[in-house]
Parts: structure tokens; C-alpha cells; sequence
């Protein structure tokens, strides 16, 4: 590639992250010959580059993390060479060339984490250097010569050698101001050399066996000392050379052998930071809390109680950080919450009974960790007097009114039944005590507040009255300005300090000039002229020009009008905006330049768009990821693509999705969704998507890759992953460019932008891109430049030619493409390489049809919906609705008589394998959590004749030939059936099964089915405990779910199965629990398998009766003990209290206590919050409800007559969260006033953490299900 010409005017360039293995390096950089600093960090470099000899101004060099072995080579040739940076490589003492230390400024040495056994020779001679750092080898010993030369040290880092003594020539450090020893075994180096290094600020003595004896006794001339670590070593107690340090801000004494800390701490005025955790402290003294810059206290794994921590621990009002986990408090002082910045509240591993009520007026508390501590109550939090919450009304009598409730209703729900309620006539008389005090304070309050309106209304008339100098003000003085936010164009700072501040026009808006080109005016351009001076009273003032350039379109002169006093009016200023044309400037404003202008020809292009035919580059990319997908361009041939994969060919007006024939269903949907999204954004809708499988392409599809490829092979690697992307931010100074990356490593996303260089590590994030700024993107396969639309037109032209430079200068694929990307109109691939930058539209739940009404451009069913009044925010009417009375015995039996005449026959199947066998007819009525079964239904149907009507006028002109009709009619009639058929499919699924029964039935019975009944076929799907009422009535209650699957043997283990009627007496099932007599209940009826290892006898099956069973269900399950359960086994029927102790106590598991009662049946409902409908709204179960009934992403409401509890999924929104609170709330003061003899209590469950109590309202409760193959 021909060079650009920008490279020599490249002052830095971070290379980092490439790939410069076996011997490989760009040629170009050679052209770099204006470098200043480059970084090779992390590039696989075996050997120093010989293009490093070009570089004969380079100052800084890194080429950390790789895999150097010696530095030998063009190093001591580059005479303005600085710094090296080697750490983390592979050097040792021969592979350090002595000659480098020769040279004149070389000022930063950093060869830690290598292999080191010694100081590298002719290190003294470097009398220049000022950072050395060579922690992390193996050196064991110091020459005394080092430090005799090297004497302007302001940072030494030896941590983590062999060190076992220091030359006492360190004394000569004077201007030492970071000392790093951390990991030496030093114990019998006394430091006698510290008092001497005055300068020093940061002394690091991790784990280097420091005592009481080998510390020095006075550290009291070190007034610039402020951090010092003494943490895992074997002090007994603080030094006493500590409490001489005036400026100590940052203390670490962790894992030492600490029992007390002095009084003298209070000395520390200055302390910000103290770590005393892994000591033996058992309290902290009263003088700590004199400390009042403390930030950060940190006492974990001590033996700290609740009166070990002081009471007036709450003056550490700077306090933002307090971690006391692993220790013995009960409790934590009241004052600690009064803590006004507390941020981060650590108490895990205690003993802590309740924390103080103040705890929930932390507002700034971010991390409260109270786990392992198992008497924990939390307290109450304080009433929340507030109704409306989202918006929405929720208190009790606006809901009712919602729901349609009486007039009268919503009036006793007003009025409430507090007065049977003796707690609450408790807290209402509080309250009305309190509210008298509040009366008075009003009445004084709204006093004050009378006379100040008064006094300031007089002020206003009388201002009013007259203006400044007896003059009566003008009618638009008393205008009010509307506030506009100009925010957009023009910084805070601009007006704010004297000087000169130009803006050029480009694209409509206003692009700050750099102060090199003040004075130089493209012909075809308009600018903003801001002169800042300070007046003759010292206030700031202000002149404003826009400059009209003679060839500048009408978009331009008309903007630069229109910003100019945009600025005026955000500056405040009361001066006027002045028109400067081109060639015809005023004194004033060339005064402004020195007389000194010049004009250059060209300039921008007008803001307006230009019709023109848009030119699209043909590419293909391969999707992959889980989560987000991403895209990987590959080259456009046939033989790029995978049948693991899905493909995206874009064409331009034409995309494909292609989808290969072991790709997953959910990465072809994504990819779907993805090129609707790039049609919608950047094609206007006017692309044609089409979806294609391997196997049924078009032509025109393979003409596009160049012909169809003999075989579609896996060629993508299992472990794929492309290179991490690297994004680089464009400088441009007086003559140079540089090219530093940006290292946007990040866990989480900040409210505010951390800085940069504090960025820990992750994915891209579109709060990186700075719009002054421009980006350069390199992802291998593509390359991206980003414009930022207040960036300068140089910096952006600099970029287009670095990009090209950068795309060439590596080894790339041949389908790399560089492309130029606007804030605000970039690509959908280039999204995707950002973490949550895409086109997400907000949904607000709450709104209801007026808010939506106020919306711009709403059509279709939206505006119909907006049309229908006093529409909901949310719909709680379930709530306020009586429970479903069961349904009586006698009609439940009707009913499932009714419904078993019409039944003309039932053949059953059951999956085994790949295919469905017929199922044999004494297994009717068993089924298996792992198995699906199908029943094919046959009913007979009554037929219904139309009569026709004939008019009474007719019936005497009826002709002979009518007659003869009529008669053919009957006789045809007569010949027609009275009754016809239907047949119905269910297809039932246990909860342990996988989907792959559902496949099979879809391709395989169901169509054999359909083409048999042709017309006439009914498919019913249906899973476990979710059953069709009409299906359960053809097994008349004897419905039996066993666990595990059909036909696979048994361990001879007891089984329990538990009888139970869910609201009717067609949703009785006997299903298979836990062999847990815990699960026993005296109001059911239990059926017992104890199986026997002895071939003469099978076993023996109990049917357990409860005293306080229903006789039916006694019946049915004698019936059910009979004629369902295995003959070979010897059966009996127990009542309660009479259980043999051989047989049944001992097949149960021993004894132990059980529920004597089931009165929660009587009145357990289950409701469900959600929002998926737009709105939030509580719907009701029907009371035949089941454990698979809890959504994950949705909140559940479940009442036991007790207790209402609230359970939470794993995928549940805060929304939901929150409003569901809301609605809880409101049933319990519904319930409260219609049975307010039973009160119910509000309960948090999440899933996985249910209680009995809970769990004993669904019938046979377990694990929860996973999701299903």
C-alpha cells in the first residue's frame, strides 16, 4: 500500500494486542520516524524488531507481557531513549545488555517478573534514573556502588526477592518518594537508613517479618509519609515510630498479631484509611472516633463484640467504608448509621440479632451485607404514607372503585374496620396525639409563610410600579425568557475566562476550532467568532461575530446566524451578534486577529442531503455467540460457510439469513431480528429479507458466493473466539499525531464515567465514545472509524488516513474492510460490537391510554386503545373477586357422566424409543413423570337439521309439484344420520419428559391421525397436573402419576402416594410424593407400597385412611388400592391411629409429626402480577393449581387463609417487584375488611427458599421443573 503520508508525523502508537509471533512486524513503522513512545505490549515478541533502529527519536518503550529473552539488539543506538518497560518476559541477567545504562536520559527501568538473579551490571551507571523496578525475580542481594550513583531514585521497587539485608547506602536517597519491599525475608535488617530519606511518601513492608525490635524507633523527620503497609507480619501491637507521622492518610496493620491499639491513634488526623483486619482485637478505644477524615475502616476476622466498638463511632462523619465481617457483635451501635456517606456496610459471619431502625435511612448505602448471620431479624422499615406509586393509585377504595365496586362498598373501605382492630386503635390515637402537635406547627408554618407572600407581593407591585430611575418599564420587560438548553452545542466553560473562542458550521452545527487555525477561514465556510475581556469594573463581557464565507451555502450562513444567538442568549450576554462577510470584515474584528486573516479555498460539505444512488458493499458474516450474538465477517465464497452455524449475506437491497442444517433455532432468530434491525436503520426499510436452510438455496444466492460448493464441511473451530478488539482514541497536536488505545476494560456499567486508566475489564461501551473525539476500532476483520459530531475536521481527516495506514500495517484477511462511522448514524455491526447499544424502545407498564394519547404520531390499534375511556394503569379486579366455590359432589358426578355417554372409545399410546405403542387398557390411568402418553378420543356428537319457515301466505298456493318436493325431502331426511362423530387427540406429558415426545408426535401419530379423521380431529396438548377436566372424567378419579418411567425396574423401595381433590371432584388425583410420614395429613387419604425382597410374597400396599378424611375419598382410595395397584402384593386398609409398627412406621421411614388438619384448603387462592400485557395486572388460577403454576418471570400471590405470600422468580423486573408490594397490600386490606376475623400476614418467598407452609398448597411439591430438551 503507497504510504498516505501521515506517518512520520506520528508522535505515539499503541500496538498492543496484536499478534507479532514468529518473527513478524509491520515494515511501516519504519516510515514512524517522528515516534516519541511506542507500546508492544502483549504482542508474542521473542526478539526486540530491527525496524526499532529507525526510531531515532523514540523516548518510551514498552514491550511488556511477552516472551523476551534478551534486550540485546538496537536499543543503545536510539540516543533519546527514556524508558523501557520489560516486565513480565522471560530476561535473565545475560540477556540485559550493559550498554543501555550508557545512555544519557535513560530514566525508567522496569524489569520486574522476570528471571533475575542478581542487579543487572552497569546499573550504577545510570545516574539519570529516577523509577527502578526489579520486583518479582530472584535477586538475593544489593551492590553497596547501586545507590552511591544512583542517588535521584524517586522510586524503587525491590518487593518479592531474596533480600535478606538492605547497603546501608540507601541512607543517600534522599529524594526517594515511593519505597516497595513487600515479600523479603528482611528480619534481621534493622531500616536504620529511613530516617535519612526525607522525601519519602509511600513505605511498603508487607510479610517482611518485621517485629518490635527491628523497626526503627522514630520515623518523626518523615513529615511527607503518608502511606505505609505493615500487613502479614508479626507485630504485637502498633509501632510506636507510627504515632510520629503528622501526614499518615493510608494505614495497613492487617494479619498481624494485634490485641490493642494506644490512645495515641488520635494523632492520625490526617487518616483516611486503616486496615486492621486478621488481628486479635477485642476492642477499639473511644480516641478512633477523633479520627473525623476517616473514609475506610476495615476490622474483619478480630474478636470484636457489640461493646467493643465505641458509641460515638457516628462523629466519623467522612466515613464511607466500614467492614467488620467475622467477628462476635450482637448488635452494632445506633451512631454507625448516623454515618451520613456510609456506602459500603460489611457485617457477614456475626452474631447479630437486629440491626438499629436507622439502618433504612442510609441513603447512600450501595452494599449492606448481613449474610451468615442466623438470628438475624431485620428491622421494620418505616411506614410509606404514600398511595401513589408508577403513577398509579393504589390505594384500596380507588381500586375497588376500578374493579366496579358499589358506591357503598368503596365508602366502607374508606372508612375501613380499624375500630375491631384493638393494635390499630393503638397506633390511630398515636397518630391522633401527634397530629395535634402537627396541627399547631402547620397553623405556625402557613402563618409565616402568609406574612412573607404579603411582604413579597408588595415588593413585586412596587418594583412593578417603577423601573430603575423613575422610568415606567417597558411592556416586554416583564417577559419572561423561555429556558432553552443550548447545552448541545456549547460547553459550561465557554465565556467563563478572556480569550477567543471560534466555532466553524459543519452539518448544521457548531464545531470548536483548535487555537492553531484562529485567523485561517475556509471561503466555503461559516464561523462563530466569541471575544471573552473583562470590563472596567472587572466583570466578564462579551463580543460575538459570525463570519459568512463567500462561497458558503445558504445552511451555513443561516446556522451561523442562528447559533450566534444561541450563544448570546446562553452566555447571557446583552451585546449584539455581528455579520461579517468575507473580504468586507470590520476594524473591530480584525482588531480581534491583529489584522492578521487569512483565507483558505474549499471547505465543508453542506448539511443538506444530496441525491445520489447509494453504493453497497457486498459482505457476508458468521453469527455466533449465545447471549449477543456477533458477527464475524468471512470471506464471500460457498466454501466460508458451516453447518454449525447461521450466515448473514447482505447484499445491499437483498440480505439472507442462511441457516445451516445444525445451527440453533434461537441464533437464527437473532440473526433474523438483527437484519431488521440493519433494514430499519440503515436501508429505510426498502431491503427484502429472505430466510433460507441449507439444502434450499436460489441461484441468485449462490452467484452472490461465486457458485455452490461440492459439500458444506465443518471447517470453524470448536474454540473459535476472534481477537479482542482494540479501540483507539486519535490525538492530533502542533505537527504530530498519536495513536494511544483505550483500555475499556470494565465489569460494570458507571452511573458517571470512571476515568480510564480505572477501568477494570470487559466489553466495549458506548459511554467510551466521546463526542469531541474520533475512534479508531480495530477488530482484524474490520476496521472502524468512529467521528464524534463535535470533533474537529482535521483530527477526522488524520483519522481516515490512520485507519487506512493501521488497516494495511497488519496481517489481515483479504475481505477486511475500513469503514467510516457518524455519531448517530453508525451500522448495526459496528453496534454489535458494543455491550447494550442498541435500539431498545422503553416501555413504561403504567401508562394508560391519555398518556399514550399525548404521543406524536400514534395510528392502528394504538390510537383505538387511546380512545376508550377511564382506561386502567392497572387492573387488580381479581383481587376484590370471591374464591371459586368447589364444585358440589353430585354435580361434579354428573358432570362426569355426561361426559363418558358421549365417549364412543379410547385407545391409548405411550412413547417407547422413537415411537409411539399401543398402551394396554388395564394401564389405563397410570402414567409416569418421564413419559408421554396419547389418547385418541372418540365421541359421538348430535347433528342438528335447519328448518326452513314458510310463510303462512304460501301454505294454500302450495302446487302439486310442491308437494312432491316436500315428500322427496322427508324420504331424504329420513335416510340422514341422527348423529355424527368428532374425535379428540390429548397428547399428556409428564413433568420430567422431555419434548422430543411432542416432536414425534407431530411428525409421526398426529398426521396418521388426520389423515384418518379427516375434518374431524381435535389435538389437546397438555403437561402434568394441567390436565383437561374432560379427560380426567374418562379415568372417573382414579388418576395415578407415578415417578420415573414406564417399565424400568423399580428399587425396592417404599413409595407414598397422596389421594387429594383440588375444588372438584374431577380433578382428583393420586400421585406419587416423598416417602416422608412429615407429609402425612389427617384430612386425606394416603396409599402406602412397601415392597418385599422374597419371591413368595411382593409386598404389601396400605391405604391410609385420616380421621378427618372425607368417607368418598376413603371409598376412592380402597377402590383405588383394589383395582390399580398390583395384585401380587397383599392390601389393607388402615385408619389413623391404627398403623402396624412391622411394617407401615418402619416402609414410611419412622414416625414423626404431621398435620392434623388441611383448613388451608378451604381458602387457598393463587393469583399471578404481571405485565406482559402493557399494563401491570393480577389474574387468578383456577383452583385446580399446580407447582409448574409459578412463573419464573412473573410474581406470585399466594393465600393460605394465614398468610399471603409474595414469590418472587429469578427472572422477575423490578417493575413487577414493586408494584406487586403494592398489590399485596391492597388484597390484605381487602381480606382485613370482608374477614377480618382472619387476618393474614404479608411473607417474601424466592424461588428455591419455599417453606412448608407453603409448599403444602400444591399437591405433590418437588423440585422445580428444568427446562425441558
Amino acid at each position: 500500500m503507497e504510504a498516505t503520508g501521515v506517518l512520520p508525523f506520528v508522535r505515539g502508537v499503541d500496538l498492543s494486542g496484536n499478534d507479532f509471533k514468529g518473527g513478524y512486524f509491520p515494515e511501516n513503522v519504519k516510515a514512524m520516524t517522528s515516534l516519541r513512545w511506542l507500546k508492544l505490549n502483549r504482542t508474542g515478541l521473542c526478539y526486540l524488531p530491527e525496524e526499532l533502529a529507525a526510531l531515532q527519536k523514540l523516548e518510551h518503550l514498552s514491550v511488556s507481557h511477552n516472551n523476551l529473552t534478551t534486550l540485546h539488539g538496537e536499543l543503545s543506538s536510539l540516543p533519546s531513549l527514556r524508558a523501557i518497560v520489560a516486565r513480565a518476559n522471560s530476561l535473565k541477567n545475560s540477556g540485559v545488555p550493559d550498554d543501555i545504562f550508557k545512555l544519557d536520559d535513560l530514566s525508567v527501568l522496569d524489569l520486574s517478573h522476570n528471571q533475575l538473579t542478581e542487579c543487572p551490571r552497569e546499573l550504577e551507571n545510570a545516574k539519570n534514573m529516577l523509577v527502578l523496578n526489579l520486583s518479582h525475580n530472584s535477586i538475593d542481594s544489593i551492590p553497596n556502588q547501586l545507590f552511591i550513583n544512583l542517588t535521584d531514585l524517586l522510586y524503587l521497587d525491590l518487593s518479592e526477592n531474596r533480600l535478606e539485608s538492605l547497603p546501608p547506602q540507601m541512607r543517600r536517597l534522599v529524594h526517594l518518594q515511593t519505597l516497595v519491599l513487600n515479600g523479603n525475608p528482611l528480619l534481621h535488617a534493622q531500616l536504620r537508613q529511613l530516617p535519612a530519606m526525607m522525601a519519602l511518601q509511600t513505605l511498603h513492608l508487607r510479610n517482611t517479618q518485621r517485629t518490635q525490635s527491628n523497626l526503627p524507633t522514630s520515623l518523626e523527620g518523615l513529615s511527607n509519609l503518608s502511606d505505609v503497609d505493615l500487613s502479614c507480619n508479626d507485630l504485637t501491637r502498633v509501632p510506636e515510630c507510627l504515632y510520629t507521622l503528622p501526614n499518615l492518610h493510608r494505614l495497613n496493620l492487617s494479619s498481624n498479631q494485634i490485641a490493642e491499639l494506644s490512645l495515641c491513634i488520635d494523632q492520625w488526623v490526617h487518616l483516611e484509611t486503616l486496615n486492621l483486619s486478621r488481628n486479635q482485637l477485642t476492642s477499639l478505644p473511644s480516641a478512633i472516633c477523633k479520627l473525623t477524615k476517616l473514609k475506610k475502616l476495615y476490622l474483619n476476622s478480630n474478636k470484636l463484640d457489640f461493646d467493643g466498638l465505641p458509641s460515638g463511632i457516628g462523629k466519623l462523619t467522612s466515613l464511607e467504608e466500614f467492614m467488620a465481617a467475622n467477628n462476635n457483635l450482637e448488635l452494632i451501635p445506633e451512631s454507625l448509621c448516623r454515618c451520613p456517606k456510609l456506602r459500603k456496610l460489611v457485617l457477614n459471619k456475626n452474631r447479630l440479632v437486629t440491626l438499629p431502625e436507622a439502618i433504612h435511612f442510609l441513603t447512600e448505602i450501595e452494599v449492606l451485607d448481613v449474610r451468615e448471620n442466623p438470628s438475624l431479624v431485620m428491622p421494620p422499615k418505616p411506614a410509606d404514607h404514600t398511595a401513589e406509586w408508577y403513577n398509579i393509585d393504589f390505594s384500596l377504595q380507588n381500586q375497588l372503585r376500578l374493579a366496579g365496586a358499589s358506591p357503598a362498598t368503596v365508602a366502607a373501605a374508606a372508612a375501613g374496620s380499624g375500630s375491631k382492630d384493638p393494635l390499630a386503635r393503638k397506633m390511630r390515637l398515636r397518630r391522633r396525639k401527634d397530629s395535634a402537635q402537627d396541627v399547631q406547627a402547620k397553623q405556625v408554618l402557613k402563618g409565616m409563610s402568609d406574612v412573607a407572600q404579603e411582604k413579597n407581593k408588595n415588593q413585586e407591585e412596587s418594583t412593578d410600579a417603577r423601573a430603575p430611575g423613575g422610568k415606567v418599564r417597558r411592556w416586554d420587560q416583564g417577559l419572561e425568557k423561555p429556558r432553552l438548553d443550548y447545552s448541545e452545542f456549547f460547553t459550561e466553560d465557554v465565556g467563563q475566562l478572556p480569550g477567543l473562542t471560534i466555532w466553524q458550521i459543519e452539518n448544521f452545527v457548531p464545531v470548536l476550532v483548535e487555537e492553531a487555525f484562529h485567523g485561517k477561514f475556509y471561503e466555503a465556510d461559516c464561523y462563530i467568532v466569541l471575544k471573552t475581556f473583562l470590563d472596567d469594573s472587572g466583570s466578564l463581557n462579551w463580543e460575538i461575530y459570525y463570519w459568512i464565507g463567500g462561497e458558503a451555502t445558504l445552511d451555513k450562513k443561516a446556522c451561523s446566524a442562528i447559533h450566534a444567538v444561541n450563544l448570546r442568549n446562553y452566555l447571557g450576554a446583552e451585546c449584539r451578534t455581528a455579520r461579517e462577510e468575507m473580504g468586507d470584515e470590520s476594524e473591530g474584528f480584525l482588531q480581534v486577529f491583529d489584522n492578521d486573516i487569512s483565507y483558505i479555498e474549499g471547505g465543508t460539505a453542506s448539511g443538506f442531503y444530496t441525491v445520489e444512488d447509494t453504493h453497497y458493499v457486498t459482505r457476508m458474516y458468521r453469527v455466533y455467540g449465545k447471549k449477543n450474538i456477533k458477527l464475524e465477517p468471512v470471506p464471500l465464497k460457498g466454501t466460508s460457510l458451516d453447518p454449525r452455524f447461521v450466515f448473514l449475506l447482505d447484499q445491499g437491497l437483498d440480505i439472507y439469513v442462511w441457516r445451516g442444517a445444525q445451527a440453533t433455532l434461537s441464533n437464527t432468530t437473532k440473526a433474523r431480528l438483527f437484519a431488521e434491525k440493519m433494514n430499519k436503520n440503515e436501508r429505510k426499510g426498502k431491503a427484502e429479507i429472505t430466510l433460507l436452510v441449507q439444502g434450499q438455496e436460489p441461484p441468485e444466492f449462490w452467484d452472490v458466493l461465486g457458485g455452490e460448493p461440492s459439500e458444506i464441511k465443518k471447517h470453524v473451530p470448536d474454540d473459535f473466539w476472534p481477537p479482542q478488539p482494540k479501540l483507539y482514541k486519535v490525538g492530533l497536536g502542533l505537527g504530530y499525531l498519536e495513536l494511544p488505545q483505550i483500555n475499556y476494560k470494565l465489569s460494570v456499567e458507571h452511573k458517571k464515567r470512571p476515568k480510564v486508566e480505572l477501568m477494570p475489564g470487559m466489553r466495549l461501551l458506548q459511554s467510551l465514545l466521546d463526542t469531541r473525539c474520533v475512534y479508531i476500532l480495530d477488530c482484524w476483520s474490520d476496521v472502524f472509524i468512529w467521528l464524534g459530531r463535535k470533533s474537529p475536521r482535521l483530527v477526522r481527516a488524520a483519522a481516515l488516513k490512520l485507519g487506512q495506514e493501521l488497516c494495511g500495517m497488519l496481517h489481515r484477511p483479504r475481505h477486511t474492510v475500513v469503514s467510516r462511522s457518524l455519531e448517530g448514524t453508525e451500522a448495526q455491526v459496528f453496534k454489535a460490537k458494543f455491550k447494550n447499544w442498541d435500539d431498545v424502545l422503553t416501555v413504561d407498564y403504567t401508562r394508560n391510554a391519555e398518556a399514550v394519547l399525548q404521543g406524536p404520531g400514534i395510528s392502528g390499534k394504538v390510537k383505538r386503545d387511546t380512545e376508550k375511556k377511564d382506561q386502567m394503569k392497572a387492573d387488580l379486579t381479581a383481587l376484590f373477586l370471591p374464591r371459586q366455590p368447589p364444585m358440589p359432589l353430585a354435580e361434579a358426578e354428573q358432570l362426569m357422566e355426561e361426559w363418558n355417554e358421549d365417549l364412543d372409545g379410547m385407545e391409548g399410546f405411550v412413547l417407547e424409543g422413537r415411537k409411539f405403542t399401543r398402551l394396554a387398557e388395564e394401564e389405563f390411568g397410570h402414567f409416569y413423570t418421564q413419559d408421554c402418553y396419547v389418547f385418541l378420543c372418540r365421541y359421538w356428537v348430535p347433528v342438528e337439521y335447519e328448518e326452513e319457515e314458510k310463510p303462512e301466505d304460501k301454505e294454500g298456493k302450495a302446487s302439486a309439484e310442491g308437494r312432491e318436493e316436500e315428500e322427496a325431502a322427508a324420504e331424504t331426511e329420513e335416510k340422514q344420520p341422527e348423529e355424527d362423530f368428532q374425535c379428540i387427540v390429548y397428547f399428556w406429558q409428564g413433568r420430567e419428559a422431555s419434548n422430543m415426545g411432542w416432536l414425534t408426535f407431530t411428525f409421526s401419530l398426529q398426521k396418521k391421525f388426520e389423515s384418518l379423521f379427516p375434518g374431524k380431529l381435535e389435538v389437546v396438548r397438555m403437561t402434568q397436573q394441567q390436565e383437561n377436566p374432560k379427560f380426567l372424567s374418562h379415568f372417573k378419579r382414579k388418576f395415578i402419576i407415578h415417578r420415573g418411567k414406564r417399565k424400568v425396574t423399580q428399587t425396592l423401595q417404599p413409595t407414598l402416594y397422596q389421594i387429594r381433590t383440588n375444588g372438584s371432584a374431577l380433578c382428583t388425583r393420586c400421585i406419587q410424593i416423598n416417602t416422608d410420614s412429615s407429609l402425612l395429613n389427617s384430612e386425606f387419604c394416603f396409599i402406602l407400597k412397601v415392597p418385599f425382597e422374597s419371591e413368595d410374597n411382593q409386598g404389601i400396599v396400605y391405604a391410609w385412611v385420616g380421621r378427618a378424611s372425607d368417607p368418598d375419598e376413603a371409598k376412592l382410595a380402597e377402590d383405588i388400592l383394589n383395582t390399580m395397584f398390583d395384585p401380587s402384593y397383599s392390601k389393607q386398609v388402615i385408619n389413623e391411629g391404627e398403623e402396624p409398627e412391622n411394617f407401615f412406621w418402619v416402609g414410611i421411614g419412622a414416625q414423626k409429626p404431621y398435620d392434623d388438619d388441611a383448613e388451608y384448603m378451604k381458602h387457598t387462592r393463587l393469583f399471578r402480577c404481571s405485565n406482559e400485557k402493557g399494563y401491570f395486572a393480577v389474574t387468578e388460577k383456577c383452583s385446580d393449581f399446580c407447582q409448574d403454576d409459578l412463573a419464573d418471570d412473573d410474581i406470585m400471590l399466594l393465600d393460605n387463609g394465614q398468610e399471603v405470600y409474595m414469590w418472587v422468580g429469578t427472572q422477575t423486573s423490578q417493575v413487577e417487584i414493586k408494584l406487586s408490594l403494592k398489590a399485596c397490600q391492597v388484597y390484605i386490606q381487602h381480606t382485613r375488611s370482608k374477614e377480618h376475623e382472619r387476618p393474614r400476614r404479608l411473607r417474601l418467598v424466592r424461588k428455591g427458599n419455599e417453606q412448608r407452609a407453603f409448599t403444602r398448597c400444591f399437591h405433590a411439591w418437588s423440585t422445580f421443573r428444568q427446562a425441558p430438551a
